[in-house]
């Protein structure tokens, strides 16, 4: 692997000429479409095995028995194939990838296709969500060539890794043509294809040169302001979330918006998010009989969704959606949020308390079937209520998905049916749980759609950060308990030797960790220590942020890289995807550390993130969302709000029901040397500090005269 990597270090310009002689070697358009899996169980008497079935990875050990001869990810596939001279096909899926258990079928179960691919090339499977570094890279070579990505992502690629050919699905026929056509290049011209090899690696390198050579510009209001107000553009006014022929919910983002709607008292910004939200949790993108979210919709009115169910989605829609309540007291938020944990809770949760990563869409093959429903079968269970559960989830003529199924889909308000069927609120609500109980326990009686069961810390630690949400906005206990064994979970399973690691399975031999398990859980940590004051949480978040810094740091020491390892390219990625940006948590976690400490080292390092993302912010911020949660902390005054004294657990409860932008809120009941809480303490009471860049006001002894403290300072958000 040594060439591939000195070949992404190199910082060449990308040449336009890669696009073009890239191009003319792939055949056939790449089909950018995802979907779940199969069980991953071994058969009785399998007739093929290969080096798969010592993995522990559920996708990879659905290919164990595959007459492919695939091998995992290591240095001794890629010396194999140097020393057999040959190529290697590069397959990256994930176990509840519905295309994934397609080509599967159609190509690397079938023996003509294997013994082409066993000939001609070595063969590697890798699971993205075990190693989403590797998908990275490949994913972005493979949007540089094609200008889309997804899964399967089935790339050939030299025996030093670097990538020749790029695509996705490809039927049976269309695959074996691509693998005789490069095999056959090869052998014909190998050195043409290393050409082609090093300009698109320089090209990946290219995407990811880093961001510290990029001009640093003052963080200011306006700033933040232009990049909203040209994302502003892509803003679908109809349905909510950004126009597109698909839809993705993208918390983060919204989650960022919320926050500036109330720093600026922007109610074009507030209306979108909260509209957004609206048609999502009424849409077919939310499971109304079993809660929780689908990844995203096929159609871009949240109607149809492609059926997996993901951790990360549903962990960060929990916080958000908590965050929406206490800004306006929906109950409809609060009810979502709670389905959603009860979902989790039973569907997605281990008997020891780790969440599993995925829910497959598919069930024995077939998409979305465990989720549709048939008019016969509606009319059958709901008999007399069936008129008006048609017209509230648009079971109707034209609003079929396909095979006479119907997503269940609310497009119709509740004043609509209170009106046209003459019932009461309370009469609507109690057939509304009427109606999703007797679906529900007829949902129970279908074979239920498979689970990846690995523990991703970094998704995990999505989940702490969202229970802790819903305990803030509601109160309930059971959230905190939850968050706290999730926490718990994540340091007995995932850590490996006194190590982090990524994943978790039963008798896993995953090793590799990445920058957002650190990140993720440093952020987790400090959270939990906000709502417990058990300062042991504070003291786990920064270790886990020095680790991180040593671990990934780079040459200029502002950003990190997302691994460790040299044995694939280092990148820093500054982006937001599905999950946030590490590195932009990283800063976020260095700015509240900051602030409790007054450690002005964390606080400048953060400040210089910040800076230096701030044009990329401005140009496409629907990509920096949670850079744009620092910005805002940065352009606009940051408060820290300090409750001592031995009701402080009490107080510091009721401060978290009020949504607060731009703080910090940190308690403690004992004496501490920690900068916000030395010499405040006084045995038997309890007091409320208010402070801006440790500048504070007298203490105060009511929530409210603290709030209006707050105003004197300047602030604004409340609602």
């Amino acid at each position: 692997m040594v060439n591939f990597i000195t070949i992404f270090n190199n910082h060449m310009k990308v040449n336009s000429l890669v696009f073009v002689l890239v191009s003319i070697l792939i055949l056939g358009s790449c089909k950018e479409k995802n979907k779940n899996e199969s069980d991953g169980v071994a058969q009785d008497s399998p007739e093929f095995t290969n080096d798969l079935i010592n993995e522990t990875s559920p996708y990879l050990l659905q290919h164990a028995h595959n007459p492919v001869e695939w091998k995992p990810w290591s240095d001794a596939a890629f010396k194999k194939a140097a020393d057999e001279n040959k190529l290697v096909v590069l397959s990256v899926g994930y176990s509840t990838c519905h295309w994934c258990h397609v080509m599967e079928e159609e190509s690397f179960e079938d023996a003509e296709v294997a013994k082409l691919m066993n000939d001609k090339f070595v063969s590697i499977k890798v699971d993205r969500e075990e190693r989403p570094d590797l998908d990275m890279v490949y994913q972005t070579a493979l949007q540089l060539v094609n200008g889309t990505g997804g899964w399967p992502m089935n790339a050939i690629i030299m025996p030093d890794g670097s990538p020749v050919f790029l695509g996705t699905y490809h039927e049976k026929e269309e695959w074996k043509n691509i693998l005789l056509k490069f095999s056959t290049e090869y052998e014909e011209n190998a050195k043409k294809m290393k050409e082609y090899a090093r300009m698109l690696a320089d090209g990946v390198q290219e995407v990811y040169a880093e961001p510290a050579k990029q001009k640093a510009n003052a963080i200011t209001p306006d700033k933040i302001e232009n990049g909203i107000a040209t994302w502003s553009t892509m803003w679908d006014l109809e349905w909510g979330g950004n126009t597109g022929q698909q839809k993705f919910i993208l918390p983060a983002n919204l989650t960022m918006l919320l926050d500036y709607a109330v720093l600026q008292q922007n109610t074009a910004s507030k209306n979108h998010v909260l509209h957004t939200l609206d048609k999502v949790i009424n849409g077919g993108i939310y499971d109304h009989i079993d809660g929780g979210f689908f990844r995203y919709s096929t159609d871009n009115s949240w109607k149809v969704p492609h059926f997996e169910k993901m951790l990360y989605d549903n962990a960060q829609l929990v916080s958000l959606l908590s965050k929406a309540y206490k800004l306006t007291g929906k109950k409809e938020y609060k009810n979502k949020v709670a389905e959603t944990l009860a979902f989790l809770k039973s569907e997605m949760r281990n008997e020891d308390g780790g969440y599993f990563s995925a829910m497959d869409a598919d069930t024995n093959g077939e998409e979305g079937v465990y989720y549709v429903w048939k008019t016969a079968e509606l009319k059958s269970l709901l008999t007399d209520d069936f008129t008006m559960f048609a017209k509230y989830f648009n079971i109707e003529d034209g609003q079929v998905w396909e095979d006479e199924n119907f997503v269940l889909n609310n497009t119709v308000s509740k004043n609509d049916i209170l009106k046209d069927f003459n019932v009461s609120e309370e009469q609507l609500d109690e057939k509304m749980a009427h109606w999703k109980s007797t679906l529900y326990q007829a949902r129970q009686k279908r074979e239920k759609p498979t689970k990846d069961y690995k523990i991703l810390t970094s998704w995990n630690a999505l989940l702490v950060d969202g229970l802790l949400e819903a305990y803030k906005a509601f109160g309930d206990d059971q959230y905190l308990r939850e968050a706290i064994a999730v926490f718990n979970y994540l340091k007995q399973h995932n850590y490996a030797n006194g190590e982090l690691v990524h994943s978790y399975t039963k008798d896993s031999k995953q090793k590799e960790v990445f920058l957002e398990d650190y990140a993720f859980l440093a952020k987790s940590a400090f959270a939990l220590f906000e709502v417990t004051l058990d300062t042991a949480y504070l003291d786990i978040s920064k270790n886990l942020m020095n680790i991180a810094a040593e671990k990934y740091k780079s040459n200029s020491e502002l950003y990190y890289y997302n691994v460790s390892s040299e044995l694939v390219p280092r990148i820093i990625n500054t982006s937001d995807g599905v999950v946030p940006s590490a590195n932009a948590i990283m800063a976020q976690n260095y700015l509240r550390i900051g602030h409790l400490e007054y450690n002005t080292e964390f606080l400048k390092k953060a400040e210089v993130m910040g800076s230096l993302i701030t044009s990329d912010f401005q140009n496409h911020a629907v990509s920096y969302g949670a850079w744009g949660t620092l910005l805002l902390a940065q352009a606009f005054p940051f408060y820290e709000v300090v409750v001592v004294g031995k009701d402080a657990k009490e107080l510091i409860n009721e401060i978290h029901k009020t949504f607060l932008v731009n703080s910090i809120v940190v308690g403690a009941t004992a004496e501490s040397d920690l900068s916000l809480f030395k010499d405040r303490f006084i045995e038997d009471d309890t007091y409320i500090y208010v402070c801006q860049d440790n500048t504070c006001k007298l203490p105060v002894k009511t929530v409210r005269d603290g709030f209006e403290q707050m105003k004197s300072f300047g602030y604004q958000g409340f609602r």
